[in-house]
């Protein structure tokens, strides 16, 4: 037999490479276990490709590491058979490990498979060197070869199955693991070569003709680095931009569901609000008409809160209703839902068995906030007053039972407080009326009731009229015009204030649009944002397909929303302002001064404009406080370049004080009274009110 030996350093090379492959093999299998469709076929190709150049590589490496006293060569085309085999081998390995579940014989199968296919690259890259005569191999050692080929597989599958998920840990263990596969890849292979036998004066078929020796060596080596390191390259490269992405879908779906808990909870004490309770109480009555049973609703309101507001500070207030809020929240049970509407007022609704359930509840509340609140070091008593209303017996509409609940609480609260009340009819002797009222505002829509007035707004430099104020005026077929102090508080307690609100919208940008197409282009229109409009999730998406209908330029929009509303939780309507400033509308804040704005949140707030308080102006004359507040508002607004808007303007000398003071836009009876669209377009068309300008 011919004397054979071995180049140490190419067998080291050969371990090298064998490792190298492994651990892309395990980076792979984690790719395309991580990936879906097109993807994960491309993945699934390249790294049978790479995984198979590989385990090849590492073959013919040792090859030539084995040295004979005769020249070598190996046959092309037989050379691609044995790197075709490699890679269709280990195209199923990875398929394999990447399905759900891996049970065990579905591993000895694959193993099998897969120890088949690195065998026969083995034993078919021996046969391109075209030995004459062939290579005579022991049968043991052939048998070996196949039995650590077998292992080696079943050991690869396994660790890529288990080690396929990219977490910390993981990557860890694929360095130990990739040592492991790549000893036993090339232990099968120097197996495989002591079975070979080389019988004296056999000389190499393929020296000749095939490729040389040395050339190959490099190749191989060359080919199978640089495949190798792409494919990991890409690999990590493709996994980072997996992880970003991942990273940023999940905190978009949390922002996108912290924006909803916003939408449908209150800031402060983060029970349900208005919206949310309501769509409960609405759930609840048609359970009540569909299930029988009875429904309570419970009104709760604290006692002398503005005295503790006054006398501690808001802030004491505040952390006060988050302590009752827990307080309730602890006492009522899971299928109940208890809500905050506003302020101190808070609202639950309640199945129980019978009537007489409901006087245990509202006596369980009473006793709990009994107790004292340990609030800033200080020991607070307060009372409650609680209207309970009940489901039939006193109505199965949800505005009724809120009204009704609500007329119960101010009858205890005027009986002496601390105490609870059932509704009776007898408690309020308008209530039935208010009803009808609100039943005839619910159909004031279709019944073309409802109509909008604008109110002139002058450029105080004399630039003639600058926009006008959108308000909403209601005609009743049976009452005439109905004050708007009596329908709006009424439709901001049921809810009907969004679909309101909404139709005056889109009402104000229709004749926006008319206006401008009617020659007045520079035309802007003001509307009101009620509390309950500007916290609905809704408002963004509404107000885009608004402006988008009537080919509206955002900055010809503004909205107003009232300084206490945009203070109630400054942080949630940050939020929300930029939303709508995002869409390119204005903001402005209106009644400004008469709520209670922090500097700090004020300079955040992405507003346009600030409305000066008709009660400010009033006595503008008379009060130098309020001339120094208009001042002070001047002032501030400049320094944040924003602009002023004075409203209640009734007198020359308010007018003129308020030019001389700095305010950029005046409004008012002296300027004009809300007049309808036509009219208010004459004002700008035909000079109606040249004689303010003048004087402007």
């Amino acid at each position: 037999m011919l004397e054979s030996s071995y180049n140490p350093s190419l067998v080291l090379w050969s371990l090298a490479v064998a490792v190298l492959a492994s651990y892309t093999a395990l980076e792979l299998a984690s790719r395309v276990a991580s990936s879906r469709g097109v993807a994960a076929r491309w993945w699934l190709a390249g790294g049978a490709c790479a995984m198979g150049l590989g385990i090849w590589s590492m073959h013919f490496v040792g090859m030539l590491a084995f040295n004979l006293p005769i020249p070598l060569g190996y046959d092309p085309f037989i050379t691609a058979i044995s790197l075709l085999m490699a890679i269709a081998s280990s195209g199923y390995a990875l398929w394999l490990v990447c399905r759900a579940t891996l049970p065990w014989y579905r591993l000895l199968a694959g193993g099998f498979i897969m120890a088949t296919g690195i065998a026969g690259m083995h034993y078919i890259g021996m046969g391109a060197m075209l030995m004459l005569p062939g290579i005579d191999y022991l049968p043991s050692w052939v048998a070996l070869s196949l039995l650590i080929a077998f292992g080696a597989s079943v050991a690869a599958l396994w660790l890529a199955f288990r080690l396929r998920k990219n977490l910390n840990y993981v990557k860890a263990l694929r360095v130990g693991a990739s040592v492991v596969m790549g000893a036993a890849i090339t232990g099968m292979h120097y197996t495989g070569m002591a079975a070979a036998q080389f019988p004296l004066g056999s000389i190499c078929g393929a020296a000749s003709t095939g490729v040389d020796v040395y050339w190959l060596a490099l190749l191989t080596i060359s080919v199978t680095l640089a495949a190798l390191l792409a494919t990991l390259t890409v690999s990590l490269l493709d996994n980072r931009m997996q992880l970003t992405s991942t990273t940023l879908s999940t905190s978009l779906r949390k922002a996108t569901d912290q924006l909803e808990h916003l939408s449908l909870h209150d800031g402060l004490t983060q029970l349900p609000n208005r919206i949310f309770f309501e769509e409960r109480l609405d759930q609840a009555i048609r359970s009540v008409k569909k299930n029988g049973g009875y429904l309570a609703v419970f009104m709760i309101d604290v006692d002398g809160f503005q005295v503790i507001n006054d006398a501690y500070g808001r802030h004491v207030g505040d952390r006060l209703l988050v302590a009752m809020a827990q307080r309730l929240q602890n006492g009522v049970r899971a299928q109940d839902t208890l809500a905050r509407l506003a302020g101190d007022e808070f609202v639950l609704q309640a199945f129980i068995s019978k009537p007489d359930d409901a006087s245990l509840m509202a006596d369980k509340f009473i006793q709990l906030v009994q107790k004292p609140f340990q609030i800033v070091g200080s020991d607070l008593h307060i009372s409650v007053s609680i209207g309970v209303t009940m489901c039939p017996e006193d109505g199965d509409l949800r505005e009724a039972l809120l009204a009704n609940a609500d007329a119960a609480r101010r009858h205890a609260k005027s009986s002496g407080r601390n105490t609870y009340r059932f509704f009776e009819s007898s408690m309020n002797d308008n209530v039935y009326e208010q009803l009808r009222l609100l039943q005839d505002f619910r159909i004031a829509l279709e019944n073309n009731q409802l109509s909008l007035v604008y109110q002139p707004i002058y450029d105080s430099r004399g630039r003639g009229l600058a926009s006008a104020e959108a308000l909403l005026r209601w005609t009743h077929p049976d009452h005439g015009r109905v004050a708007p102090d009596s329908f709006i508080p009424m439709a901001e307690r049921t809810g009907l204030i969004v679909p309101i609100g909404e139709w005056v919208l889109d009402q104000a940008c229709s004749q926006l649009r008319c206006w401008q197409d009617a020659g007045w282009k520079d035309a802007r229109v003001a509307v009101n944002l009620s509390a309950m409009q500007f916290s609905h999730s809704g408002l963004v998406e509404m107000l885009q397909t608004i402006l988008d209908r009537y080919r509206i330029k955002p900055e010809s929009l503004t909205l107003e929303i009232t300084e206490t509303t945009a203070m109630q939780n400054a942080e949630i309507s940050i939020v929300i302002l930029h939303k709508l400033r995002r869409l390119g509308v204005r903001i402005a804040i209106d009644d400004f001064g008469t709520g209670y704005s922090s500097l700090l949140y004020l300079k955040r707030l992405p507003v346009s404009e600030l409305k000066i308080d008709r009660g400010f102006v009033h006595d503008l004359t008379l009060q130098k406080e309020d001339v120094a507040i208009v001042e002070a508002v001047v002032t501030l607004a400049n320094k944040l370049g924003l602009s002023v808007v004075a409203e209640g303007v009734e007198t020359t000398e308010q007018r003129d004080l308020l030019v001389d003071l700095g305010c950029d836009y005046l409004q008012g009876y002296l300027l004009g009274r809300p007049v309808h669209a036509q009219t208010l377009l004459g004002l700008v068309t035909e000079g109606t009110r040249a004689e303010h300008l003048a004087q402007l």
